[in-house]
């Protein structure tokens, strides 16, 4: 059997992160990095939108303010980010402030779908000029921590330290792994919320700044914003057994690519579900298959103008008049999105809504499209037995579906937590 020094399951920045570092400071590590795609994974490749400000994408359950900068300080110095430009802040705080909302000031990168692949591209050439063997399209499917084996769908691999690091799309992998090496972890939030759609005409602080970050009352906030060349997909969750669903996401190009004109973001609310406590992913899964039995199996859309009717929309409800621009993600069905999200929940996204038309005027107009459902499981929070995110004497568990981060520059900064970790037990 094949030993290696160090195993990392995951090739997202929360594992890239953890390489990087370790072969950094020890070059001599014999390091594997699988993932079950057949290229590296995770936010890198999803638009690469990252943020370089505390506290965006650190939870406050695993990091405080000084930790927070001190990692975060050293990814910049490693990805070297170009940081994008911020216009009128002061004016939008303003208004923003005036009625209760206010508007974080964050340092953002953007490089687009098409310059995340790029990136990947030349991060995974220089891990393997450094040394670590990378192993595209093999799935972890266990592990054995007292004999310290993993289990893949094409072998057994011995590890001395096992760094689990499957991001979001892991969730429910992730979970399962908890449950079968018996570490305690609880799963009680979920964001719940809708893919917005409108023209850049109707949203116009992006053109001052590229991902603004908006915080209302309720836990509802803004969130992964796209512009310039823009369009929103869906998201395969769910499995052949209870049935599949589709979450919705946004994307957009690089500035090399021709603009369309439209722009997304997120409007999302933190649901916390407390007692009786039930699992944040089964409401979540139950809240997706919900809207896509509505759906015939595809995301819900709805024009703004239809929902402020009280009425569901329709094919025709997508062109001529006021309605003016196609949806980018066309196999979405029209329909009624009030019929499959809470309530309460609709309520806290709607008024979010409302305040943000006061302070970005137009964002309400009629066209403007709400994709339901978007929903993000990082809910996980595994019990861990040490500082560098340990959940095992030489398993570690990092990036956002380990509940240690959510977005990339988090995600690497707990890579980097981890692999300080190993390197201090060598």
């Amino acid at each position: 059997m094949e030993r290696y020094d160090v195993i990392i399951v995951g090739t997202g920045p929360a594992g890239l992160g953890t390489a990087f570092e370790l072969l950094e400071k020890k070059p001599s590590l014999k390091i594997l990095l699988m993932d079950k795609l057949q290229t590296s994974s995770g936010g890198l490749r999803n638009d690469c939108k990252m943020n370089f400000t505390w506290p965006i994408g650190f939870p406050f359950e695993c990091w405080d303010e000084k930790l927070g900068n001190f990692y975060l300080e050293r990814v910049e110095t490693f990805l070297k980010p170009r940081i994008m430009e911020k216009r009128n802040i002061n004016i939008y705080r303003q208004r923003a402030e005036k009625i209760g909302v206010y508007l974080l000031d964050v340092r953002q990168s953007h490089l687009g779908t098409d310059g995340g692949l790029e990136l990947i591209h030349q991060l995974i050439a220089r891990l393997s000029e450094l040394g670590a063997e990378i192993s595209l399209g093999e799935e972890m499917s266990g592990a054995d921590a007292s004999k310290k084996v993993v289990f893949t769908t094409m072998r057994e691999i011995a590890y001395n330290s096992l760094v689990v690091a499957p991001g979001r799309s892991g969730f429910a992998f992730l979970q399962r792994l908890m449950e079968e090496l018996g570490v305690q972890y609880r799963d009680n939030v979920v964001d719940i919320g809708v893919r917005v759609e409108t023209r850049e005409e109707h949203y116009s602080i992006v053109r001052d700044y590229y991902d603004p970050k908006f915080l209302f009352p309720k836990k509802t906030r803004t969130f992964c914003t796209n512009s310039r060349s823009a369009h929103v997909v869906q998201e395969r969750y769910g499995d052949e057994q209870e049935g599949f669903w589709y979450s919705v996401n946004g994307h957009a190009w690089s500035e090399q690519r021709a603009a369309n004109g439209l722009v997304n973001f997120a409007i999302l609310k933190t649901v916390t579900l407390t007692q009786p406590l039930a699992s944040g992913q089964k409401y979540a899964q139950m809240l997706g298959r919900l809207a896509a039995l509505l759906g015939g199996g595809s995301p819900i859309m709805q024009r703004i103008g239809d929902f402020r009717l009280g009425k569901r929309s329709f094919a025709d409800s997508f062109s001529g008049d006021l309605y003016d621009f196609q949806p980018t993600l066309a196999s979405c069905t029209p329909g009624d999105i009030s019929l499959c999200m809470p309530a309460k929940t609709m309520r806290a996204i709607w008024n979010a809504f409302k305040l943000l038309d006061t302070v970005v005027p137009g964002v309400m107009h009629p066209s403007t499209i709400m994709y339901y459902p978007e929903i993000k499981l990082y809910a996980n929070r595994p019990a861990f037995i040490d500082d560098h995110f340990q959940v095992l004497p030489g398993v570690y568990f990092a990036g956002d579906g380990a509940g240690t981060s959510r977005g990339i520059t988090a995600a690497w900064a707990s890579g980097l937590r981890v692999a300080d970790g190993i390197l201090e037990s060598q």
